[in-house]
């Protein structure tokens, strides 16, 4: 147990430190603001604020998490060792710089409550974020920061002791088109066939001809290899699949027919489910709610992890919503189109709602890419990519979390008709 002495304890002086020493060290901490009883205590201790007591161990706070709402801060990077961080501190702390103030800064998203401009889709763009802009998006910056620190706590007590932990893999399943041609309905088949035909995609035309004819399975239908694959992993898997309307026309379908029941059946069988909110109902609580309880009738089980369309993060006006109708997990905290850690961080994390300063119990689950963000990359950049954020996340034990498509495992040229 590792005592920490501040002079007044907030809920994000609590939520920075469990998510360090705890959450990613495996180390419990209690909380004081009495002196007599930091001064008393023989274990492992430290002080978090402007000066220290004493002699011991202490940590000086920038002063975020004594702070409510949020406003625009200058930051300032500088180097420690490998990494980068941001927050220095005085010369007599025993870290270089206030790390649970700069955790709380990239879990929290507080860069996404700030102005800024959005993207097509309205989504918080990377080329926004710290993380981009200085170049540490594809580390785990928090993680690593976790693990130096857990050197110097060794250092001054040797006797403290961590658990083992194994980095764990969760393969995430984009199944939000598990069809290509089948189940669209008679409108959007024939849209299909007179767009194709326009565009010369004979080999399309035939593919979709053969498919409704019943001569061959849809291409997108992956689902039996994956799971037959999946069953012979020690890994993780999480299917999501829509029940909403697409913001596409052409990629909507009729998610009541009996077919995609079964299928969304079949799956929740071997492995779990979720459900992918559509983007007309993100911030409307009864539209959310009615999905959730729809998915919940078709797999007879509650709803314990859902992802939002187009990976839109919202805060917080989205994950109240989840908190509210008591999803344990959200799968969003990634962006679509480039790979890293949007959090700083591949441990999952409590949703802190910095508009009520409250710590909420919806489980973040940082994601480190999706395929999307692969799209038009050569192989060799690929592998090389991947091969980077796998070893960063094998290295600090954490969650290798991934989003994966349906679509992905087809046969077609690029994976898609």
């Amino acid at each position: 147990m590792l005592l920490i002495y501040t002079q007044k304890i907030t809920p994000r002086i609590t939520y920075a430190f469990r998510h360090i020493c705890t959450r990613i060290l495996g180390v419990e901490t209690q909380f004081t603001s009495r002196i007599e009883e930091f001064v008393a205590h023989n274990g492992a201790k430290l002080s978090y604020g402007k000066q220290p007591l004493g002699s011991e161990m202490f940590i000086h706070s920038e002063g975020l998490l004594t702070q409510q709402g949020f406003e625009s801060i200058d930051i300032v990077m500088k180097d420690w060792g490998d990494t980068i961080c941001f927050f220095s501190s005085i010369s007599n702390s025993a870290v270089p710089f206030d790390i649970f103030s700069a955790s709380f800064y990239l879990m929290s998203r507080y860069e996404e409550y700030l102005p800024h401009l959005k993207d097509t889709f309205g989504r918080f763009p990377y080329t926004q974020s710290l993380a981009h802009r200085e170049g540490f998006l594809r580390q785990p910056v928090v993680d690593i920061w976790a693990y130096k620190f857990k050197m110097i706590l060794l250092e001054s007590f040797p006797d403290l002791v961590f658990p083992i932990k194994k980095m764990n893999i969760h393969n995430v399943i984009d199944a939000s088109q598990p069809f290509a041609f089948v189940q669209r309905g008679f409108l959007r088949a024939v849209i299909g066939f007179s767009s194709d035909l326009w565009k010369m995609k004979m080999r399309s035309i035939i593919t979709r001809g053969q498919v409704l004819m019943t001569l061959r399975k849809d291409p997108y239908n992956t689902f039996k290899w994956i799971i037959n694959t999946a069953k012979r992993s020690a890994s993780k898997h999480t299917f999501f699949f829509r029940l909403g309307d697409s913001s596409d026309f052409k990629e909507g379908m009729n998610t009541k027919r009996l077919k995609f029941k079964l299928l969304v059946k079949f799956i929740s069988d071997y492995k779990e489910v979720g459900l992918i909110f559509s983007s007309e109902t993100l911030e409307d609580y009864e539209k959310v709610k009615r999905e959730k309880e729809r998915m919940e009738e078709m797999t007879n089980r509650v709803l314990i992890s859902s992802m939002n369309a187009h990976y839109m993060v919202n805060l917080p006006a989205i994950y109240r919503n989840l908190v509210e109708l008591e999803v344990e997990r959200d799968f969003t905290m990634v962006y679509e189109n480039e790979v890293g850690f949007r959090a700083g961080t591949c441990t999952p994390f409590l949703f802190y709602d910095l508009d009520s300063e409250t710590k909420t119990p919806l489980i973040i689950h940082p994601l480190a890419f999706t395929t999307n963000a692969f799209e038009n990359k050569y192989e060799s950049e690929i592998n090389k990519t991947f091969k980077m954020l796998f070893d960063s996340v094998d290295q600090v034990n954490g969650t290798f979390s991934m989003v994966f498509s349906n679509r992905d495992f087809t046969s077609s040229e690029k994976n898609k008709i």
